[in-house]
């Protein structure tokens, strides 16, 4: 799923020309917070039994606190995809106002 959000999303910053991969220090501040406490809260969760993840569904490699590769990647694609997606809505319609202006 994570490569099919990947290649759904970032032929945006080639053909449209989005540009936000060369904002890098806005969009790594725009990610990390959100999703640090997301993996907070999933390490919370798998550490007490409220949710685990299917061992024949990941690859088994592990990151800190016993959080699978794939859920740190999940938290780096796809806000990077939706951040893509809203900037190539602005790209495409010229004049829609966000808020960031």
């Amino acid at each position: 799923m994570i490569i099919f959000t990947i290649v759904g999303s970032f032929w945006l910053e080639v053909v449209l020309k989005v540009g936000v991969l060369r904002r890098a220090k806005r969009l790594f501040l725009s990610i990390v917070p959100v999703s640090t406490l997301f993996l907070i809260w999933d390490a919370y969760a798998i550490n007490n039994g409220h949710w685990f993840f299917d061992r024949n569904q990941i690859l088994g490699w592990y990151g800190p606190f016993d959080i699978p590769l794939e859920e740190f990647l999940f938290f780096i694609f796809v806000p990077i995809a939706a951040v893509m997606t809203i900037e190539a809505v602005r790209t495409v319609k010229k004049h829609w106002i966000v808020g960031d202006e």
